[in-house]
């Protein structure tokens, strides 16, 4: 089971200096250094989008993902979906998008969204309702899949 954690959405221009500093290294930490795979984390799409911040009790970033507004396709993407290493197997991911879809739901009116995700988590994201859509394409060196949730109807 998850610690305990405390969650908030921001959009870009409320974060602190301290807050944007400890998601930026969260997730260079994990999709920069962990993955081994150099690429532009910082790309120019923070400033629209809302961050999801998840913090222990200590205070400590510990999950985070941001939501995108929608897009051409009229769906808002979810990314940069990202938990600490030492709380990995906690369930803290799954509580992490259990908040997301709760914002979207929340700013959006419902959870319909996309997103590219590392082809290897496609069985967490659709645990949480995300279907595959198409085939899986190679993303700075790692094979991703689009996955899209619609509400049911």
């Amino acid at each position: 089971m998850s610690t305990a954690v405390t969650w908030r959405t921001l959009p870009f221009d409320a974060l602190d200096v301290d807050t944007l500093y400890a998601l930026l290294r969260l997730r260079t930490d994990v999709f920069v250094v962990e993955q081994n795979c150099p690429y532009p984390e910082l790309d120019d799409r923070d400033q629209g989008a809302l961050h999801v911040i998840g913090r222990d009790a200590s205070d400590r970033v510990v999950a985070y993902a941001r939501i995108l507004p929608p897009g051409t396709d009229g769906l808002p993407a979810v990314g940069r979906v990202v938990v600490d290493s030492g709380q990995r197997g906690t369930g803290l991911g799954h509580a992490l998008m259990r908040e997301v879809l709760s914002v979207l739901q929340h700013t959006y009116g419902g959870i319909d969204s996309r997103m590219s995700a590392q082809a290897h988590l496609e069985g967490f994201y659709a645990a949480h309702g995300y279907v595959r859509h198409g085939d899986p394409f190679d993303l700075d060196g790692i094979p991703h899949i689009a996955m899209r949730l619609s509400a049911p109807t």
